[in-house]
């Protein structure tokens, strides 16, 4: 079965942490480029942050550079989204993407609330 299933949201304060992690199954993780989106109450959803399919190029949005790191171990066949400093303005559903020319993936998202 092919999906993407993702894990580690939860509850912080802000200042606080957390890692995400996306599980991949059904495909070949190592051909797809991975990305985490996000998605707050009222607004679109957004692209936070993107890596390679071997992992040498990562991009984030400016908002959440420095704070949050990207990686994957396709032997795991994994995505993670390591976010620190977290700010209220962080709270959203994240949502891992697979991409491949002519196809893409979407996970179901874990919630992430920032708040003191």
């Amino acid at each position: 079965q092919v999906q993407l299933v993702e894990s580690g949201g939860g509850s912080v304060q802000p200042g606080g942490s957390l890692r995400l992690s996306c599980a991949a199954s059904g495909f070949t993780f190592s051909e797809y480029a991975m990305s985490w989106y996000r998605q707050a109450p009222g607004k679109e959803r957004e692209l936070v942050s993107i890596i390679s399919r071997g992992g040498g190029t990562k991009t984030y949005t400016d908002s959440v550079k420095g704070r949050f790191t990207i990686s994957r171990d396709n032997a795991k066949n994994t995505v993670s989204l390591q976010m620190n400093s977290l700010k209220p303005a962080d709270a959203a559903v994240y949502f891992c993407k697979a991409i491949k020319s002519g196809s893409t993936l979407w996970g179901q998202g874990t919630q992430v609330t920032v708040s003191s």
